[in-house]
């Protein structure tokens, strides 16, 4: 008997032992977003999400009025005045963009359209705590995160740009000095572009539904135009500001705050994973590849 009870204390031992002796698993950064706590989420404003329907396919874009304050008053009196009842997306090229709109309309714009706004390709820097980047980036002098944005800056000239990052709306334009009014739309649905950065305004980025977008069939006219005659373009069937909706059918969604702590170890982590997939950490990450958490909200 008293064999067996120091060959059961032995054993107690020994797997306590085992137990201190591993190593905590290692985090992902998928990790410490679901852990982020409730203060670390902002609310995204129901009057910065646009609401496209595409058949049964929901396109949901967050907007950006701190760089493009503009463009973006222009594209929510056009949602709101249903210029975009009968657009399409008429064009769509492989490794780059998808492009809606009226395409050549002479429809005229409701009330209130500025009709060349100014080149807000870039804003200033003032006024913008970046949370840095930590890694170059060959775009910009610097970079980083500011109010749920990824940004590129330049200390010296004092200016600050979002990229073109998978995802994100720019306005379509002609060659300057047009700067397209916000009635045209692209959203990146290949590998970042990022020689457009400061050329083109990017107003915003989107949030849900890039899927609908990025898995439409290819143009074969020039730049991925649908040719006339032989593809159809894609109908919209509406085009909403989500505060035009019912308080009921409004999608709400919310972005890890940029400026918080629990961004700041997900950042690390993107760089430098070590979870157990990962055998060699790269020790440093694109701006387009530290994408900001955003959480659908009930």
């Amino acid at each position: 008997m008293r064999n067996l009870v120091i060959a059961g204390v032995m054993l107690a031992a020994a797997t306590g032992m085992s137990a201190r002796a591993q190593p905590p698993k290692p985090l992902t950064p998928g990790d410490i977003v679901a852990a982020a706590p409730a203060s670390a989420w902002k609310d995204i404003s129901p009057d910065d999400l646009l609401v496209m329907q595409m058949g049964t396919r929901r396109i949901v874009i967050q907007l950006a009025p701190a760089f493009a304050p503009v463009h973006v008053a222009n594209i929510r009196t056009l949602a709101r005045g249903n210029w975009w009842e009968g657009a399409s997306v008429y064009r769509v090229q492989d490794n780059y963009v998808a492009q809606w709109g009226q395409n050549e309309t002479e429809k005229p714009f409701p009330a209130g359209i500025v009709a060349r706004p100014p080149h807000e390709y870039w804003r200033a820097l003032s006024g913008i705590a970046l949370t840095p980047l930590g890694s170059p980036d060959a775009y910009a002098p610097a970079a980083g995160f500011w109010q749920g944005w990824p940004v590129a800056t330049s200390p010296a000239e004092g200016w600050a740009t979002l990229p073109h990052c998978y995802g994100y709306v720019g306005v379509a334009r002609d060659l300057a000095p047009d700067t397209g009014t916000g009635a045209e739309l692209y959203a990146i649905i290949g590998h970042a572009p990022r020689t457009l950065d400061r050329n083109i305004a990017v107003v915003g980025r989107v949030i849900e539904g890039i899927d609908a977008l990025s898995s439409l069939s290819r143009g074969t006219g020039t730049m991925g135009f649908y040719k006339e005659g032989a593809e159809a373009a894609v109908p919209l069937t509406s085009v909403r500001v989500a505060s035009q909706l019912p308080a009921g059918e409004r999608p709400r969604f919310q972005y890890l705050d940029t400026a918080s702590a629990t961004f700041t170890r997900y950042l690390k982590l993107r760089a430098n994973r070590n979870d157990d997939f990962f055998k060699v950490a790269a020790g440093g990450v694109d701006l387009c590849g530290a994408s900001v958490p955003v959480r659908k909200t009930p």
